[in-house]
């Protein structure tokens, strides 16, 4: 007696039709294009508006003094990471523009970020950078101290803001990391930055972040009259 013929073997699972997303590798939402670049003197103007909008936000709007010209004469006078460094956070609704050519101390950083809604944007007038759909979203600047524990140099961050319409989306994550991926890449000791006891919101994201909130220190400061009052060193 012949033996039975082998079953057929099983059919070949059905590939999604053409045209829909697989899930698991095809991002869903409204992409949000996004850079963290070196800033130069041209974005002065922006990082004037910025500091403006960083002092209202911390209620400390009549201390700001701050004039482009001011900015323009001091901020860019060294080499980046060695004196006063700003990095913008740009963003824009289509890819970037390949319009910058970069600096050898910093590779851009890009990524796309995907949205449930799109954001509205109701100053993009104004923070508009050139004639693209890009606009500036926030920024971070930083300088090199010292830390005589470790006997190596850190960063301090002096502000680090992200504007309004595009908190909550992990922005200021990004801004902070790109500083502390800097110090690492330069065999830096630390990154610290202070921060106002009554923004609670900022200390438990920065404590998220593993940051320590240093409750027992206080910072001291000496300017206007004070500082010049102690110019002859009485």
């Amino acid at each position: 007696m012949a033996a039975a013929a082998p079953p057929p073997p099983p059919a070949p699972t059905p590939s999604p039709p053409t045209g829909l997303p697989d899930s698991d590798s095809t991002p869903v939402g409204h992409p949000l294009f996004y850079r963290i670049r070196l800033a130069t003197l041209l974005d002065v103007p922006h990082i004037h508006k910025l500091i403006h909008q960083l002092a209202a936000f911390e209620r400390l709007a009549d201390r700001c003094i701050a004039t482009e010209a001011a900015l323009s004469s001091t901020l860019f006078n060294g080499q980046p990471f060695q004196s006063f460094t700003v990095f913008l956070l740009e963003v824009s609704q289509h890819p970037l523009p390949n319009n910058i050519i970069p600096p050898p101390s910093f590779t851009p950083i890009e990524q796309i970020l995907y949205l449930d809604h799109p954001i509205t944007d109701p100053e993009a007038e104004n923070f508009r950078n050139g004639s693209d759909d890009v606009v500036i979203a926030g920024f971070v600047l930083f300088f090199p101290n010292y830390s005589t524990f470790l006997a190596k140099p850190g960063f301090y961050i002096e502000d680090l803001f992200v504007r309004e319409c595009y908190r909550r989306k992990g922005f200021g994550k990004v801004l902070l990391s790109a500083v502390a991926s800097q110090a690492v890449k330069m065999d830096y000791g630390r990154v610290e930055w202070c921060v106002l006891d009554w923004n609670v919101n900022a200390i438990k994201f920065y404590e998220d972040m593993g940051a320590q909130v240093l409750h027992d220190w206080r910072i001291c400061r000496l300017t206007g009259p004070a500082l010049d009052a102690l110019k002859n060193g009485v």
